[in-house]
């Protein structure tokens, strides 16, 4: 096995336990100082071979291996993560640009719970269930092809790798090439762990050169992909050809419907956290506020007041709350929705005015009211700080503007007790609903309704994903 490395400038992959050059690589961007802080490599199809030919290699014997004794590598990978932790921190600050804050609770913490989480189902999951006269062998799919997006990378790295070795997969990553270098820490973190050779196998580029050559390799047993709807539409086609199942987590446009009885401060704050959280680039964040039409006014000045307190800026300041977009094509994609938005009528009650960065991706939390519910900018997913106010008249006609768009990821409902907010809950067609600001559950699954996705990922049922059944009767 290659001696790790902590340079984040990479030009290779990972394939069945040694480090392989690549021909080329492509520069990394912190998207808050506009500098090369890394690189990580360019693959071909070849490469995208040899690494799921590695990964099939080492798929019968990790397959076969006891669940104990894969829950017991996975406690090691834990170990060596922790042991990278501050350096994942630091990482994933410069390639993403979140605030140092989140980087720590939301990217690197939860995905290090996440390998914990996952060793502790692959010791309880019932591999072997008996139904009548018939034995339920849950086995490993095969082999996985993980693809991450660059908005929360090691997190959903863990959320996908995790399950799968847990399950005894085997795994072929390939990151966002906007946010690689986290990976390459993980890459190290599973030799340092002792994974046997070919269990993970890192490859990098973009998904234009070699996404179809994966997600459609025949070695390849299950796609597991998380990014835009449109790209999962592909993805699904792809592996659909080969009649392989794919996992797709995607897009979301979620409501926060708060209730006449609500604590009504905090659910608009709430709210507002939730939709600037990681600079609004979250799929689940809740980027449409439903309030009563009685207090629509008052709910935008709170939504608005909320917004211009939260700190924009150095994403390496623990005072700051919001850092830049990742890239400068995500920030003008951001700005022409705001745009087009007050074109057709919208009333910005704050933002997006430039922070007054001289250098860096940064957007002001935007708040947008006066918009029909059917509009675009209150349809469409836009990954970045916009939050849209709604009024509702009745907490039916509430319901109807929830589940009237193409997504169902997320959600929140706000009452003045649990069991309103869940009558509330039990109408709403999408994934996951949080109840008066209830703490996000990584034992729960998670996955969306409609363009949202398919399948679920986390706790039981996102190692489940990664498994096969054989009926035997007896």
């Amino acid at each position: 096995m290659s001696t790790p490395t902590t340079s984040w400038f990479r030009d290779d992959v990972l394939i069945g336990g040694s480090w392989q050059q690549s021909a080329a690589a492509a520069n990394v961007e912190n998207p808050a100082t506009e500098e090369i802080i890394g690189s990580a490599a360019l693959c071909d199809e070849a490469v995208v071979d040899a690494a799921v030919a590695a990964a099939r290699k080492a798929a019968g014997a990790w397959g076969q291996t006891a669940p104990a004794e894969r829950a017991c590598a996975l406690d090691r990978l834990v170990a060596a993560l922790k042991d990278r932790r501050e350096e994942l921190i630091e990482v994933t600050v410069a390639e993403v640009g979140v605030s140092v804050v989140n980087a720590r609770a939301w990217h690197v913490d939860l995905a290090i719970e996440l390998f914990e989480a996952a060793a502790g189902h692959a010791r309880s999951y019932a591999f072997e269930e008996e139904t009548g006269n018939s034995v339920l062998l849950r086995k490993p799919v095969g082999v996985i092809a993980c693809i991450t997006p660059w908005n929360y990378p090691l997190y959903q790295l863990a959320a996908k790798v995790g399950p799968a070795l847990a399950a005894g997969c085997t795994v072929v990553l390939k990151p966002a090439l906007l946010a690689p270098l986290s990976s390459y820490i993980f890459a190290e973190a599973t030799l340092a762990a002792g994974l046997p050779d070919g269990v993970f196998n890192l490859i990098s580029g973009a998904g234009s050169a070699i996404g179809n050559a994966l997600t459609g390799h025949p070695g390849v047993d299950l796609v597991s992909f998380t990014g835009s709807t449109a790209v999962g539409r592909q993805v699904g086609a792809t592996a659909a050809r080969n009649l392989k199942r794919a996992c797709l987590e995607l897009g979301g446009k979620s409501s926060s419907i708060v209730a006449r009885d609500a604590d009504f401060a905090a659910a608009v704050t709430g709210t507002v956290e939730s939709a600037m959280l990681n600079s609004g680039q979250t799929c689940s964040a809740w980027t449409r506020l439903l309030v009563p039409a009685e207090r629509y006014e008052e709910a935008l000045e709170v939504a608005a007041a909320h917004a211009k307190s939260l700190v924009v800026g150095d994403p390496c300041l623990e005072t700051t709350d919001l850092g830049p977009l990742i890239s400068a094509t995500q920030k003008a994609d951001v700005l022409a929705v705001i745009a087009g938005a007050v074109a057709r009528g919208a009333r910005v009650v704050t933002g997006p005015t430039s922070p007054g960065n001289d250098v860096g991706h940064f957007v002001n939390p935007t708040i947008l009211a006066d918009l029909e519910p059917n509009d675009p900018a209150s349809q469409q997913e836009i990954f970045g700080p916009v939050l849209v106010v709604h009024p509702y008249d009745t907490e039916a006609d509430a319901v109807e503007i929830a589940n009237g768009t193409v997504y169902g990821l997320a959600g929140a409902v706000w009452a003045a007790s649990t069991e309103r907010a869940l009558a509330i809950a039990r109408q709403l067609d999408t994934g996951q609903v949080d109840l008066n600001g209830a703490a996000f559950n990584p034992q729960a699954p998670f996955g969306g309704w409609k363009d949202s996705g398919i399948g679920r990922e986390l706790g039981a049922l996102g190692l489940e994903e990664y498994t096969e059944i054989t009926a035997v009767q007896r």
